[in-house]
């Protein structure tokens, strides 16, 4: 299984086919790691990508952001329990201040309620998590925390500025002291500067270079790390490893690392049942197997890293396309292959059986919105359609145009549909459901989007 030119080969074979323009591979198995490269760092410069480039691992940062929030625990200085109006007096969260209902444990599972996708640039200053947490006093609330699970970008930003203000220190010094210097990690970068003085790989769509490098520094704690495919293993290790360093030294304490990896709240994802969500960690059910990971999405970039803590297998792959879910899913299943008992989820597809009354449809019409994203419902030609429309700052940040999906039933609940924008892409799930104060919203994207 590792050979490295095998599977350079074999990265080869698989992304040529794809729009992918380049990516980086790596596995850890049996205690060894396998690294592979393919295509360009960017179309523009034609500079290839090698297994020692750096790629923006978005949301994957996540789990280091948590890992620190652990360490704060290990060190006794904060609690799941402790809520962000008692660690960060003055911090208002939207205009009903619910900083004194939402706890460390909430941002930790995406539980808070808050909107999750606020992307305000509020300057390259290391004060910039400070003031964008300060934009928050404005955030609306989706549900009273605890109440569901939604993907949330503005809660991992909090945690950042708990980090910072435990620390007293911007969010990525504490990075750099706290997890890439104790694990030697000389491949890990959190702003352009910092990557630019390695190979980094730029964003793509459709095959050409964005013109904007990533998101602004004022959500790195949510989404700002770049590293290669080797240091991201390196990280990895660490939470197979019970919290130990390769150089045996502790890091994190080996009882905040298992407690990260166990399931705390369900994610309702029809597509994938049993998933749930740990303190920073995803889980999920692939065979017999309870598979953790994350992904990662940025401007034109997109991420994956997947680990079987039972056999301690992992492997990330790293791509300069935000067009990379073919990829993932080709490359992963052979990852597998010589583990039998652990199989690839199948994509969601439409139900051929299922058909839906036009009055059954229209229940679900109209307008649900959070921040960042609006969706238009409707039964037009006796089918169920949806106007995805990006807005705010992610708007400017993605320059996304208005999209008509149609929402094909998934099974016959008259809740569960796909979608998706191209015939060769793969199946998006959508479901439609209510909060416990009986509000409907849409549920897309790990996220709760509340009718209007």
């Amino acid at each position: 299984m590792l050979d490295a030119a095998a599977w350079t080969a074999r990265l080869h074979e698989l992304a040529e086919p794809t729009s992918v323009t380049g990516a980086a591979l790596g596995i850890w198995a049996d205690g060894q790691e396998v690294l592979a490269a393919y295509g360009l760092l960017s179309a523009a410069t034609r500079v290839p990508v090698t297994t020692d480039s750096l790629f923006q691992v978005g949301s994957i940062t996540k789990v280091w952001t948590a890992s620190m929030i652990m360490q704060l625990i290990d060190e006794g200085r904060l609690s799941l329990d402790t809520t962000v109006a008692g660690v960060l007096p003055g911090v208002q969260l939207g205009a009903k201040d619910v900083g004194g209902q939402v706890t460390v444990a909430h941002l930790l599972t995406h539980s808070s309620g808050i909107d999750g996708d606020i992307f305000t640039d509020t300057g390259r200053g290391d004060d910039c998590v400070q003031r964008y947490v300060d934009v928050l006093a404005d955030a609306a609330s989706a549900y009273p925390a605890g109440d569901a699970y939604s993907y949330c970008n503005s809660g991992y930003v909090l945690l950042g500025r708990i980090i910072e203000v435990l620390d007293g220190r911007p969010w990525n010094w504490s990075l750099r002291a706290r997890l890439a210097d104790p694990l030697g990690l000389t491949q890990t970068a959190t702003l352009p500067e910092e990557a630019i003085l390695h190979r980094a790989a730029v964003g793509h769509r459709d095959g050409a270079p964005v013109t904007v490098w990533g998101l602004p520094r004022s959500v790195g704690p949510a989404g700002g790390i770049v590293a290669s495919a080797h240091d991201l293993l390196v990280f990895t290790r660490l939470h197979l490893d019970g919290g130990i360093a390769p150089d045996g030294s502790r890091v994190v304490g080996e009882a905040s690392v298992s407690a990260m990896q166990q399931p705390r709240a369900p994610v309702p994802n029809f597509a994938l049942p049993g998933t749930a969500i740990g303190l920073g960690w995803r889980m999920s059910r692939w065979g017999s197997r309870t598979i953790i990971g994350h992904d990662g999405d940025t401007i034109g970039q997109s991420a994956y890293l997947r680990v079987d803590p039972a056999t301690g297998v992992a492997a990330c792959l790293l791509t300069n396309s935000s067009e990379s879910a073919p990829l993932y899913r080709a490359v992963f299943a052979e990852v597998i292959e010589d583990w039998p008992e652990i199989t690839m989820p199948a994509d969601p597809q439409p139900a051929d059986s299922a058909r839906l009354a036009g009055e059954d449809l229209g229940r679900h019409a109209g307008r649900y919105e959070r921040a960042s994203r609006r969706f238009d419902v409707s039964v037009r030609g006796g089918l169920l359609r949806i106007v995805i429309t990006t807005t705010g700052d992610l708007a400017a940040l993605t320059d996304a145009e208005p999209e008509e999906l149609v929402l094909y039933p998934a099974d016959s609940s008259g809740a569960n549909f796909v979608c998706r924008s191209q015939d060769d892409d793969p199946w998006t799930p959508l479901s439609f459901a209510r909060l416990p104060d009986g509000t409907s919203y849409v549920f897309m994207s790990g996220r709760v989007t509340p009718r209007a």
